[in-house]
């Protein structure tokens, strides 16, 4: 029918359909039929697709109408950018192409600014494809619609992207959403974990990680290519015009006017930037003038905004250059242009083992700080990073399976290093500590402890950038103990001689124990915000302190935190001892966090050179919402810290932090007033503990959370202390009384009143409230989603863990609950719970209970490794 044309818009027009996406079409008519022939024509089209249940996307316009469209709505035009003809009338096709190129070319520095912003939104709701371990393939950034925009970028004519593994990283997106359709029969952009695995078999590949990976690498290809073309976009549009040798736009929209492959490169010897190295948004290389050279190092310039090879730069002759390049860009806040990274990867190879200088330059990247990223990530898109340290291969686009992770193993350990750098003028040797942070997760591309693995592989790195042996050893027993500090601190007692000899036995000397640290505390930073609080910074830096005095061979340090009570805790106590019921206070609260300069903002004792901040001088920016302070005054019974976390667990509670100790009552208590002379007292865990049949009250400590928590349960980043010292059959009026101090916060909706809490806790103490069924009928009220089976959980004995308990290992998947019905299999047990260390990563419970017989001794082997299983039962 002359006059008239069907057209194929959007990811139809491009070629791009997958197995169940939608149609977009235009019926594209010249004005010259009537609107009934034109409704007939439409039906005869339409009814036919929706009889084979196709999505359908579909509109009947002139030329002018279309155009006037697209001239009101990005998206359309956009969409018309990639008309392709199916049939009909060819020549009302090409003019509607010709018209639509036209006009986007003539709004094209009104349009592409609008286009990045809408890049940029999207960004910010979806993520970073190369980072999400559920993916949306197409809105993510890196995803399929950055190469939709690229594609509108080059047929602007005003700027390109760099072309290397642009169009393989697309295609594979492309099939990994085909691969995605066909599994789940459904339109789905993203790639959940319960499908990843079938999407992975049908595409022939390994398993899941596999998968993840090319998803990755394709992802970071895009985003690279995305970042250089929108510095080109604003360059041009602050300069007022485009690079000389512009090179054609990519496949798809435009692709009549494609010009050279190779155009819009650097000139050979003359440094200009490539295309897609512009300046950023923001102004970045503003300090120099368009066409002027600035020095940044021998060989090396910036030039617009970028850093380029110097004329006489001669890469063929001079290995150190990639890094002295690199050195100077991050150093000097710039960025390397596509053309110098593709110039420096012809370098002549680094002899092994390196130069000295070559080993400077790589420190002096790595301490660029948040500069560093750009810069490295700019050397990895053309292998350069793979060239000067080959083990890096099996780390990058590795994908971690642990949600308390924010980054891919390669990208964590590139923040880490950037984390690090502020925390140079605390260490002597901050080299070591650089290195450190670049290598610390390198063995997660080996099977096996990566800690153990990566040990050996940074020794061999160590030798082959040429440090010497004892630096290189030092290197490598920073990586095997990298978790050695956190772990220790939040998961042992730290008032257990044994934990601090373990620790001093490790480290060896005081210089490896001030970088590991560092390390530590660099690494929890760069992790994400699960990692890294108040509480475990004040417990490494108390754990660190005692190492020091060991390892100078002082006597043990006693635990900063062993304090009388306050005014408010004594007159609870009291009223507890007096009642014989637990009584409670709430209180509004807020903690400041830990900073990444070395600081510790408002942090308990133990921190050295950072003094208490009130909470009134730190800036909003650095205060942790906690919730309210809860404060619980109990009778010490067995099984009240896991009487009390089923009651908050039942109430829907987040605990995000608790502190517990017991505090004997002067027998004076009973009858007045307690006055200045009849204080409670509250006597140390710093020696062996006294027999349970003395009942002498002991120091318990529950330290602060992560502000991460799982709904309708007590937050397990908790560390409990030893609750039931008074042994079965006690008087019940003895003066011991447990002091729990939890912050906490509602799952969901406000928080109960203080009345009903005390009114249920002291049911639960007294047996009138079943505290397990009311924990099962909430979880059937509220039940946790799941998606892949969750392995069984896992109890082991600690060897060697304290000279005064055993220690029990806990490995579960957290759910409601969990640390009451541990609390109750180890009461059912008949051992005493001395100390509880409790945390979460991400959904694992990571958990240690120190625990002994009701004499207060270490339980015997047999029986430990009963336990143990028996414990396991409960909680499978």
């Amino acid at each position: 029918m002359r006059g008239v044309s069907l057209v194929a818009v959007g990811g139809y027009g491009r070629g791009e359909l997958s197995p169940r996406s939608d149609l977009d079409v235009l019926l594209l008519h010249d004005g010259s039929a009537d609107a009934a022939t034109l409704a007939t024509l439409a039906d005869q089209i339409w009814y036919p697709i929706w009889d084979l249940s196709l999505a359908l996307d579909h509109s009947v316009r002139t030329v002018a109408e279309a155009r006037e469209a697209a001239a009101g709505d990005l998206k359309a035009h956009l969409g018309l950018l990639d008309a392709r003809h199916v049939a009909g009338d060819a020549e009302l096709t090409a003019r509607l192409r010709s018209a639509s190129l036209a006009d986007w070319r003539a709004s094209a520095r009104q349009r592409l600014p609008e286009l990045h912003e809408l890049c940029q939104e999207r960004a910010r709701r979806h993520g970073e494809l190369r980072f999400l371990l559920e993916p949306n393939l197409k809105e993510a950034r890196g995803g399929l619609r950055d190469v939709t925009a690229l594609r509108a970028v080059a047929a602007s004519w005003l700027a390109d992207a760099p072309r290397a593994g642009l169009e393989q990283g697309h295609s594979r997106l492309l099939d990994v959403r085909d691969a995605l359709h066909l599994v789940t029969g459904r339109a789905t952009e993203r790639l959940t974990l319960q499908d990843q695995d079938d999407v992975a078999a049908h595409l022939g590949l390994l398993d899941a990680d596999t998968l993840l990976r090319e998803v990755y690498e394709a992802a970071r290809t895009i985003s690279y290519a995305a970042d250089a073309a929108w510095r080109e976009v604003h360059r041009v549009l602050r300069v007022g015009k485009p690079r000389p040798g512009r090179r054609g736009p990519l496949r798809g929209a435009g692709t009549e006017h494609a010009g050279t492959e190779h155009a819009g490169t650097e000139h050979a010897g003359k440094g200009h930037g490539a295309a897609g190295r512009g300046a950023h948004a923001a102004g970045l290389g503003a300090r120099s003038v368009d066409g002027a050279r600035t020095p940044l190092a021998d060989g090396v310039v910036e030039h617009e905004g970028e850093a380029v090879l110097a004329r006489a730069a001669r890469p063929d002759r001079d290995p150190v250059l990639p890094l002295r390049a690199a050195a100077a860009a991050a150093q000097a806040g710039v960025r390397l242009s596509v053309h110098t990274v593709r110039r420096l990867a012809d370098a002549a190879p680094l002899p092994t083992p390196w130069p000295a200088a070559a080993r400077e330059q790589l420190v002096t990247l790595l301490g660029a700080g948040d500069a560093l990223v750009p810069v490295w990530e700019a050397l990895e898109a053309e292998g350069l990073i793979s060239r000067l340290l080959p083990d890096w291969e099996r780390v990058r686009c590795r994908p971690q399976r642990n949600p308390v992770h924010r980054w891919t193993v390669d990208r964590h350990l590139i923040e880490t290093a950037a984390r690090a750098s502020t925390l140079c003028r605390r260490v002597g040797r901050p080299d070591l500590l650089l290195l450190a942070a670049l290598l610390h997760d390198i063995g997660k591309g080996w099977p096996g402890d990566h800690s153990v693995a990566g040990e050996t592989i940074a020794h061999d790195m160590a030798t082959r950038i040429g440090l010497d042996p004892p630096d290189a050893a030092a290197l490598a027993t920073l990586v095997r103990h990298h978790l050695l500090l956190v772990d220790t601190a939040t998961r042992r007692d730290l008032d257990d001689p044994a934990t601090v000899r373990l620790v001093a036995r490790a480290v060896g000397s005081p210089g490896t124990l001030e970088l590991l640290h560092a390390l530590t505390e660099a690494d929890a930073l760069a992790t994400g915000p699960a990692a890294w609080s108040a509480w475990r910074a004040s417990l490494v830096a108390e754990l660190t302190r005692r190492v020091a005095a060991q390892l100078r061979g002082e006597p043990p340090v006693a635990h900063a935190a062993t304090q009388a009570p306050t005014a408010e805790q004594e007159r609870l106590a009291t009223e507890a001892w007096r009642t014989g019921e637990p009584a409670l206070a709430l209180h509004p609260r807020t903690e400041p966090y830990a900073t990444a300069t070395g600081r510790h903002v408002a942090t308990g004792a133990g921190v050295p050179d950072a003094g208490p901040v009130p909470a009134a001088e730190t800036p909003a920016a650095q205060q942790e919402p906690v919730g309210v302070e809860l404060l619980i005054a109990a009778p010490d019974r067995p099984g009240t810290l896991a009487t009390a976390a089923g009651v908050l667990a039942i109430h829907g509670l987040t605990v995000r932090s608790a502190d517990l100790r017991t505090v004997t009552l002067p027998t004076a208590a009973a009858d007045s007033p307690p006055t200045p002379g009849d204080r409670p007292t509250v006597v140390g865990r710093g020696s062996p503990p006294p027999s349970r049949t003395k009942a002498t009250p002991t120091v318990r400590r529950l330290p602060p959370t992560s502000p991460t928590a799982s709904p309708h349960r007590p937050d397990r980043h908790e560390r409990a202390g030893a609750e039931g010292d008074a042994e079965p059959g006690t008087d019940p009026r003895s003066p011991y009384v447990l002091l729990l101090t939890w912050r906490v916060a509602a799952a969901y909706g406000s928080l109960p009143q203080a009345t009903r809490l005390r009114h249920d806790l002291s049911r639960a103490l007294n047996g009138s409230l079943d505290v397990a069924t009311r924990l099962t009928e909430r979880e059937r009220a509220h039940p946790t989603r799941r998606g892949a089976p969750a392995a069984p959980p896992r109890v082991t004995v600690a060897p060697d863990g304290s000279q005064y308990a055993t220690v029990l290992d806990v490995r579960a998947q957290d759910a409601p609950g969990l640390l009451h019905r541990i609390g109750r299999a180890l009461e059912d047990a008949g051992v005493v719970v001395r100390s509880a260390h409790v945390s979460t990563l991400g959904t694992h419970a990571v958990d240690a209970f120190y625990v002994t017989d009701p004499a207060g001794t270490p339980l015997p082997e047999e029986r430990a490794v009963a336990l143990a299983r028996a414990l396991e039962r409960a909680l499978s």
